[in-house]
């Protein structure tokens, strides 16, 4: 059902980027690699958007420009496991019942949606809302990549509060969460999503365009598709991680990438747990000269070490990637005696700042490291 709402948009002379049908697939393969193995499924997502773009039109992306400081803005995702996820998808009524029980929580009406991660089915999830409800789609998310936490987004490091937070399952069950931190709002809201069947969809972050502005990633949407895009080029040309690293070194985003380790896969650790999937992959490398990499993940890979030594530790990210093909493989795919390469980004810079370090440090996830960016841990290694 549509419930259109054109108020607080503003005319750009900004070049329209659309999704459509043609070119999903570059954009999922893109969120894929953002998401750092996590943010749900990608081909699933992918499904999902094409039917809800077949059915309901391609919705409107929208650059931050366009929006009005007064315009309302929220955030749509699933939050879960993603390997419950494979097997328990979202039917769209709960989609719709998300946002439009949030708007009658914040008594007005949502004018424009975005991703809350740039993440596998979290970034393609945000296009099937859009559509359905008739709503333009904002070219922001809450980190530029994909992270286990609501309370690990730009929005709460600026102070913007997260609730009501509204949590619906597949059987069209409804919680609405009040809470007086982030942090306690994703506590309550993964409890609840165990209880919903360890994945549920949600809508939070009511906040007006001027702070999405100031408290967003831009143009996440575009880089998603820009990778995707990449990728697939790459493999024409037949060198698609020279291609995926070329693109990300030079993105305005992103800006070094590096790949870490290359081998195959000899050992996989994988549970869910507490709502999340967690675990450690271990990689043997190619050569045969007895170099081991272990990628440990929450959801999403957080730090890779090669013979102890870490290598790229979040908030940079960390890919696993088909070694010939470059396609991302989400955490829930891996599998014994695939091969595969490592790929290092540097994270956005506003997942750097002391305030965002509070947040998403590597102590923040249990790990008994400080944060080096991978920039220095490179240099270092070259020296």
């Amino acid at each position: 059902m549509s419930v259109q709402n054109t108020v607080g948009l503003k005319p750009s002379a900004r070049r329209e980027l659309v999704l459509s049908e043609d070119n999903l697939e570059d954009f999922a393969r893109g969120a894929a690699f953002l998401g750092t193995g996590g943010g749900g499924d990608p081909y699933l997502g992918r499904l999902m958007a094409k039917n809800a773009i077949r059915e309901f039109g391609s919705p409107r992306i929208l650059g931050v420009d366009e929006l009005s400081d007064d315009a309302t803005v929220a955030f749509v995702a699933m939050i879960g496991a993603p390997t419950v996820l494979c097997e328990k998808g979202a039917s769209g009524d709960d989609i719709d019942c998300a946002v439009q029980e949030l708007s009658a929580q914040i008594g007005r009406p949502i004018d424009a949606l975005m991703p809350g991660e740039i993440g596998g089915f979290n970034s393609t999830l945000p296009v099937v809302a859009a559509a359905r409800l008739g709503l333009p789609l904002v070219d922001v998310d809450g980190m530029g990549r994909a992270f286990p936490s609501i309370a690990m987004v730009v929005m709460n490091f600026e102070g913007i509060s997260a609730c009501p937070f509204v949590l619906v399952d597949d059987h069209l069950n409804k919680v609405v969460v009040k809470a007086d931190t982030a942090q306690r709002t994703e506590d309550i809201s993964r409890s609840i999503a165990v209880q919903m069947g360890m994945s549920c969809l949600s809508a939070g972050y009511a906040m007006s365009g001027a702070e999405v502005k100031r408290a967003t990633v831009h143009n996440t949407l575009s880089a998603a598709l820009q990778i995707g895009e990449a990728i697939r080029e790459g493999r024409k040309a037949g060198d698609p991680l020279k291609a995926l690293i070329r693109v990300l070194e030079t993105h305005p985003i992103y800006g070094f990438a590096q790949e870490v380790f290359s081998g195959k896969i000899t050992d996989l650790r994988r549970e869910t747990t507490k709502g999340f999937s967690v675990g450690n992959c271990r990689i043997e490398a190619f050569d045969g000269a007895g170099c081991m990499a272990d990628v440990q993940f929450q959801n999403e890979n957080l730090v890779v070490l090669v013979d102890g030594v870490v290598k790229a530790i979040v908030p940079d990210l960390i890919i696993i990637v088909d070694a010939e093909t470059a396609e991302p493989i989400p955490t829930e795919a891996l599998r014994y005696g695939q091969r595969v390469s490592v790929i290092a980004v540097a994270a956005p810079d506003a997942l750097k700042t002391p305030q965002a370090l509070a947040h998403v440090h590597p102590r923040c996830f249990g790990l008994d490291f400080e944060f080096t960016p991978i920039e220095v841990l490179a240099g270092a290694a070259r020296a």
